[in-house]
C-alpha cells in the first residue's frame, strides 16, 4: 500500500464505487418512475424511493454491473488487462461479490438514513412555521376586536359631547376600519402603510380630543417599503393616548418615529403625557404591550424586543427593535 500501488488501488476503488453508485441510482430512479405511473400520489415514489422490496434487486444488479464496468474503466485508464470478478474462481467470485454487495448495501443504507433525517428536519421546520403562523393569526384575532372596541368607546363618548363631530367621526371610522381590517389579513405590509393607518386612527382621536392631541409622525422615505407585521404599533399608540395623553389636563404630543440602526429597524412611540406612573419601566404587562411582545417573539424570536422607558419631565417611550427584513413591493 505504498507509493504507486496505493494510488492505483485508490483509482480502482474510486472508479468502481462511482460506477456502483451511479448504477444503483439509475435503477432506483427508473423503478420509481415506473411505479409512480400506477401510484402518482405516493410521496416516497415522488422522492424516488421505491421501498426496500425493490431496492434489494437494484442493489444486487447495480453492484455487479457497477463493479464490472468500473473495473473495465479503471483498467483502461491504467493500461491494465481488466480482471473481472465474474471471470474469477468460485472462491474469488464469492468473496468479491459478497464484499461488493455488503459495501453497496451499507452505502445505500447510509444515504437512505441521511435523506430520512433531512426529510424529518424539513417536516419539522414546516410544522414549526405552521404553528408560528397559527399563533400569529390568533394574536391578530385578539388585536382586531380590541382595537375596534377602543375606537367605538371613543366614539360613544363623543356622541354625548359633540353629536356633529361624532357623525363625521363615524364616517371616518367606517373608512378607517375597512382599510385597516383588510390590511390586517396579510402577514406583512409596508411600514408606510402602517404609518398611514396610524395617521388615520390619530385623526379620529383628534376629532375627540381636539387641540389636546398633537401628532408628529416621522418616517424616512428609505424605510417606507420595509415589511412589518400589520397593526404592530396600534396597541402602543392606543396605550399612549389612553394612559398618557387623555389623563393629562392639557393633553400633549404623540410622536411616532422610525429609524435604521445598522441591520435593525427601530420604531418609537412616545408621548409627553402622564407617564408610566408607579409601574416599573420595563414591566408593561397590559394587553397592548403583551400583545406586541407576543407577536414579536412569534415572528422574530429573540431578534426583536419591546422596551418601555419614562421620559423627563413626564411621558413614556415605547421602542420596538426588530431586524430589517426584505423590502416589500411598492
Amino acid at each position: 500500500m505504498r507509493g504507486r500501488h496505493f494510488w492505483v488501488g485508490m483509482l480502482y476503488a474510486q472508479v468502481i464505487s462511482l460506477c456502483i453508485g451511479t448504477a444503483i441510482s439509475l435503477l432506483q430512479h427508473g423503478v420509481s418512475r415506473v411505479l409512480l405511473r400506477s401510484d402518482p400520489d405516493n410521496p416516497q415514489l415522488r422522492a424516488h424511493w421505491p421501498g426496500w422490496r425493490w431496492m434489494v434487486p437494484c442493489i444486487l444488479l447495480g453492484a455487479l454491473v457497477g463493479h464490472e464496468s468500473g473495473t473495465a474503466i479503471a483498467a483502461g485508464l491504467m493500461g491494465h488487462e481488466p480482471r473481472f470478478m465474474l471471470a474469477g474462481t468460485p472462491r474469488q467470485l464469492l468473496f468479491g461479490a459478497g464484499f461488493t454487495l455488503l459495501m453497496s448495501a451499507a452505502a445505500t443504507l447510509f444515504f437512505y438514513n441521511r435523506e430520512r433525517v433531512h426529510a424529518l428536519e424539513v417536516a419539522n421546520a414546516d410544522q414549526a412555521r405552521l404553528v408560528a403562523q397559527a399563533q400569529l393569526t390568533a394574536l391578530q384575532a385578539q388585536l382586531e376586536p380590541h382595537m375596534l372596541f377602543n375606537t367605538l368607546a371613543h366614539l360613544r363618548a363623543l356622541i354625548k359631547l359633540r353629536p356633529d363631530d361624532a357623525q363625521a367621526m363615524l364616517d371616518e371610522l367606517i373608512a378607517y376600519l375597512r382599510a385597516t381590517l383588510t390590511a390586517s389579513r396579510t402577514p406583512l405590509h409596508p411600514l408606510g402603510t402602517e404609518f398611514a393607518r396610524l395617521h388615520d386612527y390619530l385623526r379620529l382621536m383628534q376629532r375627540r380630543m381636539g387641540p389636546r392631541l398633537q401628532v408628529d409622525l416621522q418616517l424616512p422615505p428609505a424605510l417606507a417599503q420595509v415589511a412589518v407585521p400589520p397593526l404592530l404599533l396600534q396597541p402602543l399608540v392606543e396605550n399612549a393616548i389612553q394612559h398618557g395623553l387623555e389623563p393629562a389636563i392639557d393633553g400633549g404630543t404623540l410622536r411616532l418615529l422610525a429609524r435604521e440602526e445598522g441591520a435593525q429597524l427601530v420604531l418609537t412611540v412616545e408621548d409627553d403625557g402622564s407617564g408610566l406612573g408607579a409601574a416599573p419601566a420595563s414591566q408593561g404587562t397590559g394587553f397592548g404591550t403583551q400583545q406586541v411582545r407576543d407577536r414579536l417573539a412569534t415572528q422574530y424570536g429573540d431578534a426583536a424586543r419591546l422596551d418601555l422607558a419614562p421620559l423627563a419631565p413626564h411621558g413614556c417611550r415605547a421602542t420596538v427593535t426588530l431586524p430589517l427584513p426584505p423590502t416589500t413591493t411598492p
